[in-house]
C-alpha cells in the first residue's frame, strides 16, 4: 500500500507571531494527511515585549515560558530545533545549519526540510548602524539568552557597590547604565531597572538602593518615544527624571568603549553596562535568500502576505516589510502586527491549499502602550479605528498593557488553559520572589 504524501507547512520562527500560526495550522489541519513543522533556534518561547523585565529580573522567564515540544505535541504540529541557513526554492526544501552542543560537537549534521509552503517568521534584531564599538562593548535585548546575560552582569555590579558601601558608606559607589535608544524598550528598561533596584535590599544587599543606580537613555531624535503622541511621552520623560533617569536627547552616539558611550557632540557618558536598544532589522541570513529584501533584511511581502518572487513563501512579523495602500510608512515591527499578520497568513495559506481567494493584510492600529513599570503606563488606544487616538494613562492603560499579554496566551494556549494560566500568573505575582537573582 502506497504512503500518501503529506503536505508539509514549515513556519521558521517561534516568536508571537510564528507561535501562533504554527498552533493555528497545527489545530485546523491535524496530523493526518499534514505535517506541520516549527523550526526555532531556541527551545522554549518567551513573549519578546517581556525580554526588559527578564533583564531586570523582575520577570523569571522559567515560570513564563513555553516548551515548544509539549506545546506542539497538544496543538498538532512538530518543532524542531535548528536555525535555518538558507532556502533551495528550486526543489522546495530549508536549509538547516548543523546543531552543536555546549562544547562544539555536532548533535546533528547539516540538511534540509521540505516544504510546500513556507512561513518566515524569525523577527527582528537590533540594528547598530554600524557604530563602531557596539558589537564589542553593548548588550542586546533581543533573545531570553542575552536579557539573562545583562541580569547576571546588573548583579554582580550591584553586589560590587553593596560590599563597597559595607566598607565604606561614604564611598562613591554607583551602578552606572548607558540605555541608547528612546523606544519603548528603552524606556520600559530605565523604569524596571528602577524597580528592581528598590527592591534589592530585600534580598541581602541591605546597604544598596535607588540612589545608587545611576541610569542615562540617550536618544538620536529629539525626544522619546516617537510612536506616541507628544503629551504622553512628555509624561513619560517626567515620569523617568522623577525616577532618577537622565535622558539625553538630540544626541547621537558615534562609539561605544568599555568605558561608556561617545556621543557626536563629543561626550563621554560613562557606565559599567551598556544597552544598545536603538533601531531593528531583519537578520542579516535573510538578505541571503534570493527574495526582495530592504536595505535593513526584511522581506518584501505583497498584500497576502506572500514574498514578492515566491507565492508559496510567506513573510509575517518583524522580518516583513509590507507598505499598506495610500500609506507612507510600513507596518511598524511590533507584537500586534505579528498576531495580525498570523491571522492573515492562516487564511491564505488555508485557501490556496482548498483553491480558494486569497485576502488582502489589513493592519488594524490598536495603538500603542509603554510600561514604566508600576510607576505608570501610558499611550494611546484604537489609532485609526476611530480616526484618532484615545490617550490614556494610569490604571486604565496598566491594565489594558497586562491584557495584551493575555490575549497572547489564549491565543497559543486556548481560552480554557490560557485563563487557567492567567489565574496561575496572579497567584505567582503573590507567592513567588519579586526578583530572580539567580
Amino acid at each position: 500500500m502506497t504512503k500518501t504524501r503529506k503536505t508539509q507547512i514549515v513556519v521558521v520562527g517561534g516568536g508571537a507571531g510564528g507561535l501562533e500560526l504554527a498552533t493555528r495550522l497545527g489545530a485546523h489541519f491535524g496530523r493526518e494527511k499534514f505535517d506541520i513543522i516549527l523550526v526555532e533556534k531556541n527551545r522554549t518561547h518567551i513573549w519578546k515585549p517581556l525580554l526588559h523585565e527578564v533583564a531586570a529580573g523582575s520577570l523569571d522567564a522559567n515560570l513564563d515560558e513555553v516548551g515548544y515540544r509539549s506545546h506542539g505535541y497538544a496543538w498538532g504540529y512538530r518543532f524542531f530545533y535548528g536555525v535555518m541557513e538558507g532556502i533551495d526554492r528550486d526543489s522546495r526544501h530549508v536549509l538547516i545549519a548543523p546543531i552543536l552542543d555546549e562544547d562544539g560537537r555536532e548533535i546533528m549534521g547539516r540538511h534540509r526540510i521540505r516544504y510546500d509552503y513556507l512561513v518566515l517568521a524569525v523577527g527582528s534584531v537590533s540594528n547598530d548602524f554600524g557604530t563602531k564599538g557596539v558589537a564589542q562593548h553593548c548588550i542586546f535585548l533581543d533573545s531570553r539568552l542575552q536579557a539573562d546575560r545583562f541580569r547576571s552582569k546588573l548583579l554582580d555590579h550591584c553586589l560590587r557597590v553593596s560590599r563597597t558601601l559595607q566598607a565604606d558608606p561614604k564611598a562613591d559607589a554607583l551602578v552606572r547604565v548607558d540605555i541608547v535608544g528612546g523606544g519603548a524598550t528603552g524606556v520600559e528598561l530605565a523604569a524596571e531597572l528602577y524597580n528592581s533596584a528598590s527592591e534589592l535590599r530585600h534580598y541581602g544587599l541591605e546597604v544598596f538602593d535607588e540612589s545608587r543606580l545611576k541610569v542615562t537613555l540617550i536618544e538620536a531624535g529629539p525626544r522619546i518615544l516617537p510612536a506616541l503622541p507628544e503629551k504622553l511621552a512628555e509624561a513619560a520623560h517626567k515620569e523617568l527624571e522623577a525616577l532618577g533617569v537622565r535622558i539625553v536627547t538630540g544626541e547621537q552616539v558615534v562609539e561605544a568603549t568599555a568605558d561608556g558611550m561617545i556621543t557626536k557632540s563629543g561626550e563621554l557618558i560613562k557606565a559599567d553596562l551598556r544597552v544598545w536598544a536603538a533601531g531593528v532589522k531583519g537578520p542579516d541570513m535573510l538578505a541571503k535568500l534570493d527574495l526582495e529584501a530592504t536595505r535593513g533584511n526584511q522581506l518584501v511581502v505583497k498584500p497576502t502576505l506572500q514574498t514578492t518572487r515566491d507565492d508559496r513563501i510567506f513573510a509575517i512579523g518583524d522580518c516583513a516589510w509590507f507598505l499598506p495602500a495610500g500609506q507612507q510608512r510600513p507596518v511598524p515591527p511590533r507584537a500586534q502586527s505579528a498576531h495580525q499578520m498570523a491571522a492573515t497568513a492562516f487564511y491564505n495559506i488555508r485557501a490556496l491549499i482548498k483553491g480558494g481567494r486569497l485576502k488582502d493584510f489589513v493592519y488594524r492600529d490598536h495603538g500603542s502602550l509603554v510600561s514604566l513599570s508600576h510607576f505608570s503606563t501610558v499611550g494611546s488606544l484604537m489609532g485609526n479605528l476611530i480616526g484618532g487616538r484615545m490617550a490614556i494613562e494610569g490604571r486604565l492603560a496598566r491594565f489594558v498593557y497586562v491584557s495584551l499579554y493575555r490575549m497572547h496566551l489564549i491565543a497559543i494556549h486556548g481560552w480554557l488553559k490560557g485563563l487557567a494560566l492567567i489565574l496561575v500568573g496572579h497567584v505567582n505575582h503573590i507567592v513567588r520572589p519579586k526578583l530572580k537573582l539567580h
